[in-house]
């Protein structure tokens, strides 16, 4: 695969998860029987623009754009250093950035910022999280490095794709170890605000799978590849079974995909289930991108962080080119988005306009 084609994938990831997020935004608190009254028993079947025109994006891509911020300057500090990457120290600088636009918070100072925060459609609130507000703006007043709650919700795991990502292009180990790799990198974001092992195991097990996509597994694999690595790891056994019930639910051919079947696997407000539903939604769509985000958004409950978690890991297993051309052109900051993941396949540059984006944290 040349890097051109692999790109698309990159691409395909950030840019699949953020159109089932706005799919799923319009739809995020209504009961199933309130979204077929008002779309019909299909449910909702296309992106609503707002009044500007645009699909909206929420603060799940927000934060999946600021994701992949902190880690690209957290690898960064460690080409120019030559030191470990410190991605905690470099995703909170960028989490606390992402703060700064939905607080207007302008005491953080700990670390110049990098490029997101200067784009101002990313300055919108969107629903955001309050178990990550209250998280980081407790960070941005102590010296801990991880949250301190008990909480597992989906904000966790909503975000982790770009560390799938990541760790494809900067480990040089096998399968096995990039897996591992991205695992370890998608607890450490999760774990900045959600302090329950189910908040922040979903989210390394959704980077592993996004990983193990992309070099070269096919989804069923990717998804025992990560239950190999979580089974070695106290307290992951909310997330263990949540996933076992996804491809159970799946194997089962006596079961129609559907909101029905969804809803079995819960509501989505919870790390496991929320990832449990988007693997369940990627397994059943295979090759269909439409069909598997349309599934993942049509249910009573987190519509629009179970449609990115399943744009994301569709995304990666079929490329940009699977997602419909009229959904993306008028995706709110489909450029910005497009452009991250371009950057998180590229890695690093040691270039002036590359440091201006992504700046050393202690620089």
């Amino acid at each position: 695969m040349n890097d051109l084609h692999k790109r698309k994938y990159f691409t395909g990831c950030m840019l699949g998860g953020a159109v089932g997020d706005a799919l799923g935004w319009p739809v995020e608190f209504e009961s199933l029987m309130a979204i077929r009254h008002k779309y019909g028993h299909g449910g909702i079947s296309d992106l609503l623009p707002s009044e500007d025109g645009y699909f909206e994006i929420t603060d799940d891509t927000q934060m999946s754009l600021f994701t992949a911020e902190g880690l690209l300057r957290g690898w960064t500090d460690t080409q120019l250093s030559g030191a470990e990457p410190n991605f905690a120290s470099a995703l909170r600088c960028s989490y606390l950035s992402w703060l700064k636009t939905q607080d207007g918070l302008t005491g953080i100072t700990e670390a110049k910022n990098g490029w997101l925060i200067h784009i101002e459609g990313l300055h919108k609130r969107r629903e955001p999280g309050d178990t990550c507000l209250s998280a980081l703006r407790n960070l941005s007043c102590s010296d801990h490095d991880f949250a301190t709650n008990s909480s597992k919700g989906s904000g966790g795991v909503m975000r982790a794709a770009p560390a799938g990502l990541l760790a494809v292009q900067i480990s040089n180990g096998d399968k096995a170890t990039v897996a591992q790799l991205a695992f370890n990198i998608g607890c450490t974001a999760a774990k900045l605000t959600h302090g329950h092992p189910s908040g922040y195991y979903p989210a390394g097990v959704l980077a592993a799978v996004i990983a193990s996509i992309l070099t070269g597994e096919c989804i069923e694999e990717a998804i025992y590849t990560s239950l190999d690595i979580l089974q070695d790891y106290e307290c992951s056994g909310e997330t263990f079974d949540a996933i076992k019930s996804a491809v159970t639910l799946w194997q089962d051919k006596s079961v129609i995909p559907s909101p029905e079947a969804i809803e079995l696997l819960g509501s989505g407000w919870v790390g496991e289930e929320a990832l449990a539903i988007g693997l369940y939604c990627a397994l059943t769509a295979k090759h269909d991108f439409v069909r598997g985000v349309k599934l993942a958004v049509n249910h009573s409950g987190d519509s629009d962080s179970t449609g990115s978690i399943t744009g994301n890991i569709l995304g990666a297993m079929l490329g940009e080119q699977a997602i419909p051309h009229d959904w993306l052109k008028q995706l709110e900051l489909v450029d910005v988005i497009r452009q991250v993941g371009n950057d998180l396949f590229t890695t690093f540059e040691n270039s002036e306009s590359w440091l201006k984006c992504y700046p050393l944290v202690n620089g």
